[in-house]
């Protein structure tokens, strides 16, 4: 197997990045656009445009923003380590965390154990990019989740 060299882009012995349970790439840690824009690049299917309209999308909400992936998962906030927002790729949608959710008006619909979270998935087709943007712009003027 080929010695890893990237810190964003874990890949197999084909150089491909590798996908994890229900399709979610598996992308080093690693803060900026690039690791953001490969684990996007390598999320299967009509995923892969969903993540780029998602970050451009709070690209144009937040100017500005910080960006990371952790957990595999790209985050989202105002500063470094410090996130209002986080998807991650399951088999059929992608999951929205806004680590601030229950703020939110109105507060995405989906629960969290965490009393301050809420999700939001996002299934083929059914994605409200007016509200999102609406939840992007109130979690970004609350105080972020430090991770």
């Amino acid at each position: 197997m080929a010695e890893r060299t990237s810190k964003t882009k874990p890949a197999s012995a084909s150089g491909q990045v590798v996908l994890l349970s229900g399709g979610n790439p598996q992308i080093a840690k690693g803060y900026g656009n690039e690791p953001v824009q490969a684990y996007i690049a390598a999320m299967p299917g009509w995923k892969s445009a969903l993540g780029h309209r998602l970050d451009a999308l709070i690209e144009e909400t937040v100017p500005g923003v910080a960006k990371a992936v952790k957990w595999n998962s790209p985050f989202y906030g105002p500063e470094k380590d410090v996130w209002f927002a986080s998807f991650h790729c399951f088999t059929r949608y992608v999951k929205v965390t806004f680590f601030r959710g229950a703020a939110l008006d109105p507060i995405p619909p989906g629960p969290s154990k965490h009393a301050d979270t809420r999700y939001l998935d996002i299934f083929e087709g059914t994605f409200d990019e007016a509200q999102f943007v609406d939840w992007v712009s109130q979690a970004a003027k609350l105080p972020g989740e430090k991770l």
